[in-house]
């Protein structure tokens, strides 16, 4: 009987939560892919003007102004962008970068790159 509570408590103790939800780190991994000449000078959804040489990017559901940190996972490079646009709007890919963010990472040539994203600080 002792080994059941025993076996019970340490699997409560690893299924719990350790930290609140504001606590939580948001990482995410998988393709991005730039955007730069044909949307230089346009509006974002925020309503800044588009500069492509910027650090800026693109993404669905995080809120304006949060500065992620995106890693290049295949060569290591790393860059920080601010979210100031929606999208991208093309199926399995998670952050559409500024043309300078992309170039930073190299990400220019095949025009997408597998990558980690990570908040390093919310607006």
């Amino acid at each position: 009987m002792n080994t059941r509570i025993y076996l019970f408590c340490i699997l409560l103790i690893l299924f719990l939560p350790c930290s609140s939800n504001s606590d939580q780190v948001f990482v995410k991994s998988g393709l991005a892919s730039w955007y730069g000449p044909g949307h230089h000078g346009n509006r974002t959804a925020s309503g800044d003007q588009f500069d492509m040489k910027a650090y800026t990017a693109a993404h669905k559901t995080l809120e304006f102004g949060t500065k992620v940190k995106v890693l290049n996972i295949d060569n290591g490079r790393m860059v920080v962008v601010t979210i100031n646009d929606r999208g991208p709007y093309v199926k399995g890919r998670i952050i559409d970068l500024s043309k300078s963010a992309a170039s930073q990472l190299g990400c220019m040539r095949k025009g997408i790159c597998r990558v980690k994203l990570e908040i390093v600080q919310d607006n």
